[in-house]
């Protein structure tokens, strides 16, 4: 339709309505297993869990099974969790570091940087069964450094106190999956630090020290914090690597959790669940913790 505006002037044509309805995208398809594979293995065992942490075997509401969280025996359980989780989440902080700092600004070959960081990527997700068989073999009593120690340079590990069955020796084998967890997280930190606030630090003055007191680890320190968050979280919730190293030997929370749902003598279905929900509490509030820090520490950077 055409309306006139008058001798000499060009018509105006009146713009269509647009009618077009908007079609189903079909990019939905690629991210639906995704989906589908988070709804049946994480949102609702989750919901389970949640639920079930408050009904009893007939399925009635109660409170009971949040109370018995409170009984010596599983408090200690606790306790022992996040004494491993934090020993191995601080080591790991520490040692995967030094080792992100040496491979980014340490002046490493930069030929190691490809394969320190895909070692990295497998170790992270090493663990379970043959975590425990590997460590087995070689920090046991028959394993073969123990058998070198002892036999090459007479140093008995085990008579020294040493125990691949205890505190110490579970926080020794996540250490093998926290440390290159952290080289993951730590060098993009590390690969974002500008060598122009280095460069302006030693023309104001600064040494090392203090660049590194005071500009360097103040920016890195949400990385560094998250990270630790992050680490626990992950040591926390670990539990085939527990249960295949020390059996019951060692009792924490995903070994009891372990025996309240598929045990003979401690069986109790809603305890266990009890004891998830709890743990659930415990991770994700280090997840938060991790999330929020990350999120500031890329504010930093850019």
């Amino acid at each position: 339709m055409t309306f006139s505006t008058g001798e000499g002037k060009s018509p105006l044509v009146a713009a269509p309505v647009s009618t077009a309805r908007r079609r189903i995208s079909f990019a939905w398809l690629g991210v639906a297993p995704f989906l589908l594979f988070a709804l049946l293995f994480l949102i609702l065992p989750t919901m389970k869990i949640v639920i079930g942490s408050f009904q009893t075997n007939d399925g009635g509401f109660t409170l009971a099974n949040i109370a018995n969280l409170f009984q010596p025996s599983i408090v200690a359980a606790y306790w022992i969790s996040i004494k491993i989780s934090v020993a191995s989440a601080l080591l790991g902080c520490f040692f995967g570091f030094l080792i992100a700092w040496a491979m980014v600004l340490g002046g490493l070959p930069g030929w190691l940087r490809s394969p320190i960081l895909t070692f990295s990527g497998v170790a992270s997700n090493f663990a379970g069964i043959p975590l425990a068989f590997a460590f087995l073999a070689t920090f046991g009593r028959l394993g073969l450094v123990t058998l070198i120690l002892r036999d090459w340079f007479g140093v008995n590990l085990y008579g020294l106190g040493f125990n691949l069955l205890s505190f110490g020796g579970l926080t020794l084998t996540y250490l093998f999956f926290q440390i290159p967890l952290t080289i993951l997280i730590i060098t993009p930190a590390l690969d974002g630090m500008r060598r122009e606030w280095r460069e302006a630090a030693s023309m104001l003055g600064a040494t090392g020290f203090q660049y590194w007191r005071m500009v360097a680890l103040p920016i890195l320190w949400p990385s560094l914090l998250g990270t630790f968050a992050l680490l626990f979280a992950n040591s926390f919730g670990a539990v085939a690597t527990a249960y295949a190293l020390t059996g019951s030997s060692l009792s924490i929370v995903p070994i009891l959790l372990f025996a309240q749902i598929r045990g003979d003598v401690l069986q109790d279905p809603h305890l266990g669940y009890a004891l998830a929900f709890g743990m659930i509490v415990i991770t994700g509030i280090a997840n938060f913790i991790y999330i929020w820090l990350r999120s500031r520490s890329e504010r930093w950077v850019k």
